[in-house]
């Protein structure tokens, strides 16, 4: 399963490509101004420099809710680097946009899925990837790791080639349950990514290596 960090902050990219587990990214305009960036071009030069950084697809949400602004705005983010995959929403016009950026070989990301019927939609159009908001599901009492296998399920029955990528990720745990149904990526918090080091039996077994290290040098 790949991994891709949801962030607009370029020291949680850096850091998480230094873990060497990174293979891409996704933002909004949410995460973006989180960072205090604003404006088009800040925007733009923003997702350079992330770019820059990353060897793996990085998503760039679209603003434009309209087929034409859609896919004028889509062209001019894919022309800013080969790994942008633009970002589009789960509507009418979205999986129109998605067809014709499809037909261009631009790579897209199909956002705010929350059906296993809308993920269909999106694959027929071409999308590239696919994103259920699970953490957005559980908060409504709906079981959003079972909405991932059944989106893996309809896929795979009819060789669908999208990617599945589970969005919405709160937790490592949310992590692991959706490598076992089969998600392509998961893209979540730095936070979530660091908690999979994690483990009480490591750092105590850590410590008694260590432990009984020192005491070998102390007999010596």
């Amino acid at each position: 399963m790949k991994f891709f960090i949801d962030t607009a902050s370029l020291a949680q990219i850096r850091e998480a490509h230094a873990l060497g587990v990174l293979d891409g990214v996704t933002t909004n305009p949410s995460l973006m101004a989180k960072e205090g960036i604003s404006g088009e071009e800040q925007v733009l030069k923003h997702y350079m420099a992330i770019c820059a950084i990353v060897e793996g697809d990085v998503s760039a949400e679209v603003i434009s809710t309209d087929l034409d602004g859609m896919v004028a705005e889509g062209e001019r983010l894919a022309a800013l680097h080969p790994n942008i995959a633009v970002k589009v929403p789960m509507t009418r016009d979205g999986v129109k946009a998605i067809k014709h950026f499809a037909g261009k070989g631009i790579k897209t990301n199909c956002t705010l899925v929350f059906s296993a019927g809308q993920a269909l939609l999106a694959a027929k159009a071409g999308a590239t990837y696919v994103s259920p908001f699970i953490g957005r599901l559980d908060d409504v009492s709906t079981d959003g790791v079972r909405l991932i296998a059944q989106i893996r399920t309809i896929y795979d029955n009819y060789g669908l080639g999208t990617q599945v990528l589970a969005a919405s990720i709160r937790h490592p745990m949310h992590i692991i349950q959706c490598a076992e149904v089969g998600a392509d990526v998961a893209t979540c918090p730095l936070s979530a990514i660091l908690a999979l080091f994690d483990h009480p039996l490591t750092s105590i077994g850590l410590e008694k290596f260590l432990a009984d290290h020192r005491k070998a040098q102390q007999v010596r």
